[in-house]
């Protein structure tokens, strides 16, 4: 295998773009690899982590786009590259016709939609923070979903946010429901009674999913961006969040979920808790001193959520969860029933 790869100057895509452009590079043949990457020092990085990393790439800047392919030989890498061009165009979402207006700035779109109180900004995470800054200015919401906001821009544009009452979602928030419309990556799921703070996007997708799939709904599902757990941000999105689902008439349950929380933002949480009276419950990856019964997992904690939901109290909430491990277990045991003897080893990719 070898490593093929393009510098497009001056070429800015957006990521659900760019994520579908190396998608359709790696289905292409003699291609087992393909990252088309904007080029920040964050994405050099893991494109260095990930073997990818070329030499032209090392002058690139924030607005330049990065094309990295592990190809089976020259000829591969040169035939992907060749559609390159083609793809970005057919991986861009189509322009709007003229009657269908798009405003190109935040000014005109709130001429045109005058009643909006939410804007979602995807631009180069350098130019998000301006936008972001505006929309609060103008008592707007704010969900980003740009990533590389510097973190001083973060923390600015939260600490405004608080004073002006709004919700700054991200940056890096990819999953965000209000009042049932999902945004970014956000599945579409049922309307219900359960409110979802997270501090991970991924661990919102699954845990509203497998709540749906267990016949309830979602109420909310804020996103805060993966970065306002630590202590410098103070965790102002998610306790904000956390204030509004308790004030929604809309959630009876809310769910907390977030990767580790740095401690003082873990106890500005649970001292918040103290005065909610809805049924809480929490996932906290890492947390060195979890709740009597707290879940373990994002599964166990959608379950429990769906059980509080139900009007279940105490042990009850884990009799669903126990039921899927035993369907688990009898799955694993019917497997290895059809292996043959003497095998040892279980290798999964």
């Amino acid at each position: 295998m070898l490593i093929r790869g393009k510098v497009l100057k001056g070429k800015y895509f957006d990521s659900v773009t760019l994520m579908r452009v190396g998608k359709a590079l790696t289905a292409l043949g003699g291609v087992a690899d393909a990252a088309v990457v904007m080029g920040t020092a964050e994405n050099r990085e893991i494109l260095a982590a990930a073997d990818l990393l070329l030499d032209d790439f090392a002058t690139a800047g924030g607005a330049d786009l990065l094309v990295a392919l592990r190809c089976a030989d020259a000829a591969d890498g040169d035939a992907a590259l060749a559609r390159l061009d083609e793809l970005l165009v057919e991986m861009k979402p189509a322009a709007a016709g003229a009657a269908d207006f798009q405003p190109g700035s935040l000014e005109g779109a709130l001429r045109q939609l005058p009643g909006a109180n939410l804007v979602l900004i995807s631009l180069a995470g350098r130019y998000a923070a301006a936008e972001a800054h505006k929309a609060l200015e103008n008592g707007l919401h704010v969900m980003i979903f740009s990533d590389n906001v510097p973190l001083e821009e973060e923390v600015a544009l939260k600490q405004l946010a608080d004073e002006r009452g709004l919700l700054l979602m991200g940056p890096d928030c990819g999953t965000t429901i209000i009042n049932g419309a999902p945004l970014g990556f956000a599945n579409a799921v049922r309307r219900g009674k359960i409110g979802i703070v997270a501090a991970s996007g991924t661990g919102l997708q699954e845990v509203s999913s497998i709540i749906h799939n267990l016949g309830e709904g979602v109420s909310q599902a804020i996103g805060t961006g993966g970065r306002d757990v630590k202590a410098v941000v103070g965790g102002r999105t998610f306790l904000a969040a956390l204030e509004a689902l308790a004030a929604d008439a809309h959630t009876e349950v809310i769910l907390l979920i977030s990767k580790p929380p740095d401690a003082a933002v873990l106890h500005k949480i649970r001292e918040r808790l103290r005065d909610i009276r809805k049924p809480v419950v929490t996932f906290f990856l890492g947390d060195d001193a979890p709740a009597a019964n707290a879940p373990q997992t994002l599964e166990a904690a959608a379950y429990q959520a769906v059980a509080r939901s139900r009007g279940k109290q105490g042990e009850d909430h884990t009799s669903v969860w126990s039921l899927r491990q035993k369907e688990y277990a009898n799955l694993a045991r019917e497997a290895t029933r059809r292996l043959a003897s003497g095998r040892r080893y279980l290798r999964g990719l």
